[in-house]
């Protein structure tokens, strides 16, 4: 099974939740599953993106009843852990993409490049080993190439 995590701002602007949106959507039509925070901001866009067209999505939740999950996550991981989840969804997915993002979305890109993980970030922090992308399609690219060559 193929999987990507996404993470970014659960207080995204409309720009970050359409990217995210967006993404979700082509990451499903591709057969991807999506990994997240399974809250608000970016990662319910590219949850409802996803399940909009049929794609499977999983939220690392913070609480331990999942209570907080947006509509559109399909496994809730209720772990209990708030911000201490940020490793586990990363560590999730095949690879990462960050679209925009805060203090919590460091710490999850922090994680993934101690973990080696391939990150691709739009409008994200501007840390070495998050390659940066402009637009939606250039993410989708970045997917691909990266399912391509990974295995």
């Amino acid at each position: 099974m193929k999987i990507v995590s996404v993470i970014g701002s659960s207080q995204a602007n409309e720009e970050e939740y359409k990217v995210a949106y967006e993404v979700g959507k082509l990451l499903a039509e591709r057969g991807i599953t999506v990994v997240c925070g399974g809250r608000t901001g970016v990662m319910e866009g590219v949850c409802k993106g996803a399940k909009e067209k049929g794609g499977l999505t999983i939220g690392i939740m913070p609480s331990y009843t999942g209570e907080e999950a947006n509509p559109w996550v399909d496994i809730k991981i209720n772990t209990g852990l708030s911000w201490n989840r940020n490793p586990i969804v990363v560590a999730t997915g095949d690879m990462v993409i960050a679209i925009g993002g805060n203090w919590g979305t460091l710490s999850e890109i922090a994680y993934a490049l101690i973990l080696g993980k391939y990150i691709v970030g739009y409008k994200t922090h501007n840390i070495e080993g998050v390659e940066k992308v402009d637009s939606v399609e250039d993410i989708i690219k970045r997917v691909e190439e990266f399912y391509k060559n990974a295995f």
